[in-house]
């Protein structure tokens, strides 16, 4: 692991929390939060949905490549990516290199977090089903790229963003 890059980057399935415990940890550490999502977004000037219906997930994965491994190169605050950036092997690659925090959660809280609203292509239809099978093809790849994990399950996100600051153990050199 190298002390170049982004302080952490988080991952995690939808509903972990990452744009919350990303901004609050940017907040605390007096750093800038780039989410590889929005990063797509402003790139493609679609959202995420529809690049999934108008030009599929391969494309959507294509530039999602490109934003994450510019984000990691490039950036040196927090890092949240989108749920299935960990899927790509040349971006398992690049995390091998950075400090990982996995947001874990349950089914139960991330079903709460997001509603399993129209906004996540993936979980568009039988939510809770492709939630659970999502996970069981990422969870052995969040785990694996892991510098730290989190549970997020019935915990607010000030204590998250505190338990990421002291493991990460850079509160001291950031603020």
């Amino acid at each position: 692991m190298v002390n170049s890059g982004p302080i952490a980057v988080l991952t995690g399935p939808p509903g972990a929390g990452k744009s919350t415990i990303g901004a609050l940890l940017a907040q605390r550490l007096n750093v800038d939060l780039l989410d590889t999502d929005a990063l797509i977004e402003q790139r493609s000037g679609c959202s995420i949905s529809d690049l999934f219906v108008e030009h599929g997930e391969a494309h959507f994965r294509e530039l999602e490549c490109a934003a994450v491994a510019d984000a990691l190169a490039g950036h040196d605050g927090i890092v949240a990516l989108g749920g299935g950036a960990v899927l790509d092997p040349g971006t398992q690659g690049l995390l091998e290199e950075q400090r990982v925090v996995f947001l874990d959660v349950s089914l139960r809280y991330a079903g709460r977090r997001t509603g399993f609203d129209q906004g996540r292509p993936l979980l568009a239809l039988n939510p809770r089903g492709q939630w659970l099978e999502l996970m069981q093809q990422r969870r052995p790849i969040y785990e694996r790229l892991a510098s730290i994990r989190v549970d997020t399950d019935d915990r607010e996100p000030d204590d998250i963003a505190a338990e990421i600051i002291t493991a990460l153990d850079v509160a001291g050199d950031q603020v």
